[in-house]
């Protein structure tokens, strides 16, 4: 059997196919949906975007708590990519011929390619896969490097961060692999109709999980009683460092930053020290006079606002599964909907659909938007969101065809895996600012910064953003594009 092409944030999206001729093989590489690629590449550019950028420009980055901006759409539309690039790439049509997105010919898959055996080898590579990602997420995240700015490298597990970004890609990725792998003899055969809700009808398991996920979410977070509970001060900078702090909580059901049953999950499974120690809460008026900037805590602060938060943490993963699923389910619309219009109708109006609903969870104050708990009004604005941008942007370049314009962010995608370790996690970064001048912040990098942007533009807020979309996103753009030529490319 063919390697799996699987769906983290790097993985293309090509059909998961048995050993073919060299003419099959060419044939194929003509599916892959370059605007997944763009999305995919897109999402990377934000996450280097609001990382180096929301500091200076607190309006992009996290939301404190609840609300909204422009940094938390980055981890559901990467888990939204995840469940569109699963769905193509576990999905097979048994005697049938399969129309994909825009060439008028067709490839026939051979029946028998997914017996019970194949299976088991597909579950092994996904197990594989989840596993490589869980290394590289604790690796990365969990507190040995501290690039770019810390040249130091290390950590002492009894403080090790457990969960990440990459951990919770693994998560979703898992489950929705596996219910595609499992579920797929149950509507192989299966041609549609043309009804309207006919899709949901024919992947009704992936529906079930989703529903069981959101039982399961909902029912912790508002039916979990959260007791008082203390911590020690770990931040060195503060007055309050190596104290006892205590939380008076005694409540249920609430969405507070204090006694939320998300957080109360995370320090009995995961233990407050392996959270995570510099949460968004920290930007909020409650804790700092600077909000919503970063600074230091107020004297008045509440002791909550010391405490550490996981926004990745064990509750939130599971509800986080959603996004994925609702991915799986467009991917599934360009596997079974053979027009344009016909795709793009189904996913504007589901997108619409999915937005109305978390606005109206939101604004009702039945559930706030918030990134932290990953609330359900959280899942469906940022799925809806995603919906929509990715409709955008197969209108543009499968469609019309404007594909030059995207290929720096095509390029990203195609290297994702690359650009996150390397960029978005400062790993390049922290090597060139091992070379310093006399002092450490007299690297290249600041240099750079500092006197080709910042003093250009007579504004730090202007000349960080400058910097970071010229020297940073463009710069792995057009690295990726040397990278595409010679084809190198980095995929777990």
């Amino acid at each position: 059997m063919a390697e799996i092409k699987l769906a983290d944030i790097s993985h293309d999206q090509r059909l998961l196919v048995p050993e073919e001729t060299a003419s099959t093989r060419c044939l194929a590489g003509k599916r892959r949906l370059a605007s997944l690629d763009i999305f995919r590449g897109l999402t990377v550019a934000l996450m280097i975007l609001v990382d180096d950028a929301g500091g200076d420009w607190p309006a992009i980055a996290h939301a404190p708590w609840e609300g909204c901006n422009l940094a938390d759409f980055v981890m559901p539309f990467f888990l939204f990519i995840v469940g569109v690039s699963v769905a193509l790439a576990f999905k097979v049509l048994s005697h049938l011929i399969f129309h994909f997105s825009f060439e008028l010919d067709s490839l026939v898959l051979p029946f028998n390619f997914l017996r019970i055996s194949n299976k088991f080898e597909a579950c092994k590579k996904v197990g594989f896969r989840t596993c490589k990602l869980l290394f590289w997420g604790l690796l990365l995240q969990g507190g040995f490097s501290h690039a770019p700015d810390e040249l130091t490298y290390g950590v002492d597990v009894t403080m090790m961060r457990f969960c990440g970004i990459l951990q919770r890609i693994a998560l979703s990725y898992l489950v929705v692999a596996l219910v595609e792998i499992f579920t797929k003899d149950l509507h192989e055969e299966e041609n549609l109709s043309t009804g309207r809700f006919s899709i949901f009808k024919s992947y009704y398991w992936q529906w079930i999980v989703g529903a069981s996920v959101l039982v399961i979410y909902l029912a912790t977070i508002y039916g979990t009683y959260v007791p008082d509970w203390e911590f020690v001060v770990s931040d060195k900078d503060s007055i309050l460092y190596g104290k006892i702090q205590s939380v008076p909580c005694g409540v249920r059901g609430k969405l507070n930053p204090s006694c939320n049953a998300v957080g109360y999950v995370d320090r009995q499974v995961l233990g407050i020290n392996h959270m995570y120690h510099h949460p968004a809460w920290r930007r909020s008026k409650a804790c700092t006079e600077n909000s919503p900037y970063e600074g230091s805590l107020r004297q008045d602060a509440p002791s909550w606002c010391h405490a550490p938060f996981e926004p990745e943490g064990v509750l939130s993963s599971i509800s986080a599964i959603l996004s994925t699923i609702i991915g799986v389910h467009f991917g599934h619309i360009i596997l079974h909907l053979k027009g344009h219009s016909a795709r793009l109708k189904h996913w504007i109006s589901t997108g619409l659909a999915l937005l109305a609903l978390g606005l109206t969870l939101h604004f009702t104050h039945l559930m706030p938007l918030n990134k932290q708990l990953y609330s359900l009004s959280y899942i469906c604005v940022t799925s809806g969101a995603a919906a929509l941008v990715f409709s955008a942007l197969y209108s543009l370049v499968d469609i019309l065809e404007w594909k030059h314009m995207f290929l720096p962010l095509k390029w990203i995608g195609m290297n994702a895996m690359l650009v996150y370790v390397m960029g978005a996690e400062g790993i390049l970064a922290a090597f060139f600012n091992g070379w310093y001048y006399r002092h450490p912040r007299n690297t290249l990098i600041n240099w750079i910064r500092e006197h080709v942007f910042i003093r250009v533009w007579h504004s730090r807020r202007v000349g960080v953003l400058m910097y970071v979309i010229f020297a940073e996103i463009l710069f792995w753009g057009l690295l990726t594009g040397v990278f595409h030529r010679f084809n190198i490319y980095w995929k777990l």
